[in-house]
């Protein structure tokens, strides 16, 4: 009896929970501590497809930022440059052309699409990172905006310092761009590119300075978001339909109708436009002043282009707004398409494609409201 007195409730307690403790099953225990253990997280694979341009580039000296040759050092290269990709991603590169992007051409386009398509079918791709030249990237992203059919995350990437530079950009971009591939939050966000931290989307992105490595922005509508300790931040995405929601199809298309640009400006003349046609232009986007403006001088030209069969797009060279129909001509009338919010270059990609599927400019039109 003196015994149990002694003895007080919070230490019977604890005996009991030993006892019952040292009586568990080695197998229930060993399940409990499996289960409290943080399972490892699954890399993403992805394939870092390489097409040239400045960030495999080189210089003479490591202060070259300028008169360096690009599209010289080879995608395997660019990887090795940068072993922290093994951290966030299972990577794996291909070189599907090397060239500088001021040499881009229609064909390079269908190669690289139909070679991301194919990639992106492949169950063990998660997502692709495509590095190429800043000078057309704007362009082979709204192209491959419009043609890839995945939802998985496609990112183009590149650099404005050659990779010999003492503050090289393409590592750090090869970096983000790799795990914004790899982000389960990229899904379905259309084709993007990643610069500077920043993430844009392909529709809406144009570079806007020669040279300084915050080059890349999308006037009006602003970044999708931001790429900051080690993830990917949306803020936004993309309305407009793209990749798995477009109509174009390029897996049998080996070559692209042609369509060429005439650029406004004060004393302008209609020989570009007839040059062109009869060059055998079968679109013409027209980067006019202003709100699309045409020069007097110009408009017959284009009168006579589109009574010939040329399908003509009202743009504007100014780089932000909506073009008004009917506005700074008579659209309906002169029988023309306007560009919406699509530069120049853009508008002439969704011309292109826009034409290999009809020739009827109301179907055109819808398709410029629509990409």
């Amino acid at each position: 009896m003196k015994l149990a007195r002694l003895i007080s409730k919070p230490l019977v307690t604890a005996l009991v929970c030993a006892l019952v403790v040292g009586s568990v099953s080695p197998v229930f225990a060993q399940a409990t501590a499996t289960t409290a253990t943080t399972a490892p997280t699954k890399m993403a694979n992805i394939v870092i497809v390489a097409t040239g341009g400045t960030i495999a580039g080189t210089g003479a000296t490591s202060t070259t930022t300028v008169g360096y040759t690009a599209a010289k050092v080879g995608v395997e290269r660019l990887i090795e440059a940068v072993p922290e990709l093994k951290k966030v991603a299972n990577v794996r590169g291909e070189q599907v052309f090397q060239v500088a992007s001021e040499n881009m051409t229609d064909e390079l386009w269908l190669k690289l699409g139909k070679r991301v398509n194919q990639l992106l079918a492949q169950s063990d791709v998660d997502g692709i990172v495509i590095t190429h030249g800043t000078d057309t990237l704007e362009e082979t992203a709204y192209f491959l905006d419009l043609v890839v059919k995945s939802s998985k995350p496609v990112v183009l990437v590149g650099a404005m310092r050659p990779s010999t530079a003492i503050s090289a950009d393409g590592p750090i971009n090869l970096y983000n761009a790799t795990i914004l591939a790899a982000s389960p939050a990229a899904v379905g966000k259309g084709v993007m590119v990643a610069l500077n931290d920043q993430i844009n989307a392909g529709r809406d992105v144009t570079k806007l300075n020669t040279s300084t490595i915050d080059t890349f922005r999308t006037p009006d509508l602003g970044f999708l978001g931001y790429l900051q300790d080690n993830k990917a931040h949306f803020y936004r995405a993309p309305i407009r339909k793209h990749t798995v929601a477009t109509e174009f199809d390029i897996s049998n298309l080996d070559v692209l109708p042609k369509v060429d640009i005439v650029y406004g400006y004060s004393n302008a003349t209609r020989v570009p436009v007839d040059a062109f046609v009869a060059a055998g232009a079968k679109g013409i986007i027209h980067a006019g002043v202003g709100d699309g403006s045409v020069h007097k001088n110009v408009m017959p030209a284009l009168t006579d282009a589109r009574k010939q069969g040329v399908i003509i797009v009202r743009s504007s060279r100014v780089g932000s707004g909506i073009i008004a129909r009917n506005g700074e001509a008579n659209d309906d009338e002169l029988d023309f398409v306007v560009s919406d919010s699509l530069n120049p270059q853009k508008a002439r990609i969704l011309l292109m494609l826009g034409l290999t599927k009809t020739n009827d400019t109301k179907e055109l039109q819808r398709m410029f409201r629509t990409y």
